[in-house]
């Protein structure tokens, strides 16, 4: 039901449904997709897979793996350094965990992406005064990290953590959002909540601001119809982007 992570020396498998810890890994399953090289409908299985074992959506979490390692005879390097449920033990690996969003975002799985990223908000663990005590660090700032450790399920740890701040910010922007700049061409590939009725963006590029507008009026989670520069039909539904300091307007249709 999901890929392997990999082989100890002794050809024992990390990541197998017969292993004592580290059953499952959110790593094999997220870049099976990532990579576009995995088989779609295996993809598929193996993400519905990461949704049932690691996404633990009481307590606001998208785990690395589980079990954590605590007592397998199999030695997985530093990572078992940690107490079972910390950081990369099992916990949630924040810059880890934020590729399954990404993984669900390129499956065409808007809805379950927003769901997630929004689940892994910082704010969101901080609602009441009970979430801010349990979790305890900064609610405005990634945490790198966040316990799934007994007597600590929760609690953030390493915070103002950029690596994880960084990831999070394209997922949301470049996956969910869409905006793909590649040289001088811009394309809009929404994979958003199908209960959006549209968004707007503004990029800025060199010193000529594009505004953007999404119409998701269908409410699909995925599509692009027509896409409009200043009114007219942007040819292959892609902007060339020019310097010419006037504001621009791009407008995008979903349909499925």
């Amino acid at each position: 039901n999901w890929y392997l992570r990999g082989f100890f020396d002794d050809g024992a498998p990390l990541g197998s449904h017969l292993s004592m810890e580290d059953k499952i890994d959110s790593l094999g399953q997220s870049w099976n997709v990532i990579s576009g090289l995995g088989d779609p409908n295996r993809a598929q299985i193996a993400m519905n897979s990461v949704d049932e074992h690691l996404i633990c959506r009481e307590d606001k979490m998208v785990l690395l793996f589980t079990p954590p390692f605590d007592k397998s005879p199999n030695d997985p390097g530093y990572i078992k350094g940690y107490p079972p449920g910390v950081r990369e033990n099992g916990g949630q690996y924040t810059h880890g965990s934020l590729w399954v969003p990404m993984a669900f975002a390129r499956m065409n799985d808007g809805n379950r992406a927003v769901e997630i990223l929004r689940m892994m908000n910082p704010i969101e663990h901080s609602r009441n005064e009970a979430e801010v005590d349990r979790y305890r660090v900064e609610p405005y700032v990634m945490a790198a990290d966040i316990y799934d450790l007994p007597g600590a399920v929760g609690r953030g740890g390493w915070t103002w953590y950029t690596g994880s701040a960084a990831w999070m910010y394209r997922v949301w922007i470049e996956e969910v959002l869409g905006l793909q700049v590649r040289g001088t061409k811009l394309t809009i590939a929404p994979k958003i909540a199908s209960e959006w009725n549209g968004y707007t963006m503004k990029y800025r590029f060199r010193s000529t601001e594009y505004e953007i507008v999404i119409d998701n009026s269908e409410h699909v989670s995925y599509g692009v119809g027509d896409v409009e520069l200043d009114g007219v039909l942007a040819e292959n539904k892609t902007v060339k982007l020019v310097d010419d300091h006037m504001h621009h307007v791009v407008s995008v249709k979903m349909a499925k």
